[in-house]
């Protein structure tokens, strides 16, 4: 059952959203102000000059499962965090689409997952994830501390939704957290970002 789950998954892909944009690395990206699981308001340029990391999330999806059911994600969100970074985990999914989450569900969702990011954001019109031209769940964005970005695309190297792979991957994710801490910039800075189809009303 879950090899059948990884494979429609992995399909759902392919269906993103063809309207979303393309970011370039090393511009500005946009702004935006969403509300939090907490009810609060937050905006981007809150956090302006430190480093952010931007993730994008369905908690239904087996491929975030792979990264949140053994405590990978959460270590993660909390090293960053730790090293000064701001982590921002958004929902796009749509109203309508069985994996919408309310405010309060995605309250419960945080607690439930142990979520440690900074904050869990709700965009259920999908305006952000299309500004950023998110088409997966996980997929990653890490905004250097001068406000440019510097990495988009996948966690590791390895598409699956296997949690044993996690040990074995090239983590694009860490050593993009790493360069961007450092204030560098990482050796690989955009790559194809693999998941479930972020679930974006037609």
């Amino acid at each position: 059952m879950k090899i059948f789950l990884s494979l429609i998954a992995s399909i759902a892909i392919w269906s993103a959203s063809a309207t979303a944009a393309t970011l370039v690395n090393g511009q500005t990206p946009p702004d935006f102000t969403l509300q939090s699981a907490k009810g609060e308001n937050v905006s981007l340029d809150q956090y302006q000059g430190q480093v952010i990391v931007i993730e994008w999330f369905n908690h239904n999806c087996p491929f975030v499962h792979k990264f949140y059911e053994p405590g990978k994600m959460q270590q993660w969100q909390a090293e960053a965090i730790s090293r000064g970074a701001v982590w921002l985990t958004i929902d796009s999914t749509n109203p309508a689409h069985q994996d919408h989450l309310t405010r309060e569900q995605a309250a419960a969702v945080f607690e439930e997952r142990h979520m440690v990011s900074t904050q869990l954001l709700l965009d259920p019109e999908g305006k952000v994830g299309k500004a950023y031209g998110a088409i997966t769940t996980p997929h990653i964005f890490i905004i250097g501390k001068d406000g440019k970005l510097l990495y988009q695309g996948a966690v590791d190297n390895i598409r699956s939704s296997n949690s044993d792979d996690i040990a074995l991957a090239d983590n694009y994710l860490l050593k993009a957290l790493d360069a961007a801490l450092k204030g560098t910039r990482p050796e690989a800075d955009n790559t194809r970002p693999y998941g479930c189809s972020v679930k974006y009303a037609q």
